[in-house]
């Protein structure tokens, strides 16, 4: 009896830990100006027209400008936890605050490849 409540108590509080988590991301806003100086290193493969790696494999590396906020936020997020697999893409973003990765994704978001004002692509 005391292992069945035992369990239960741990899996409520793994849940609540978890909406937790979940939940701290939508908290945080993004800046579009804050984003400006945080995107230096993104510019050496992203800010490159028709860009294409060689290492690991070839891999055409998008620009993002005009990219959706939510999706650049979630790619970096996903590059951070090792779900999505670009060794740079993830040591980049392993080195990123929730904030710095919400700041960055409103910057490109509120940009267009065509942009007069986005020498960083």
């Amino acid at each position: 009896m005391k292992k069945i409540v035992g369990r239960h108590v741990v899996g409520a509080a793994l849940t609540v830990l978890a909406g937790f988590a979940a939940t701290a991301h939508a908290d945080v806003v993004g800046s579009a100006k804050a984003g400006q100086s945080k995107v230096a290193m993104c510019i050496g493969c992203h800010g490159i027209p028709d860009y294409r790696t060689a290492y690991p494999e070839v891999y055409h590396v998008p620009i993002l400008g005009g990219q959706n906020a939510q999706y650049i936020a979630n790619a970096l997020h996903s590059y951070k936890k090792g779900d999505r697999h670009f060794e740079t893409m993830h040591a980049i973003a392993t080195s990123l605050s929730d904030q710095d990765i919400a700041d960055i994704a409103a910057y490109y978001s509120s940009q267009t490849a065509a942009s007069k004002n986005n020498p960083d692509k």
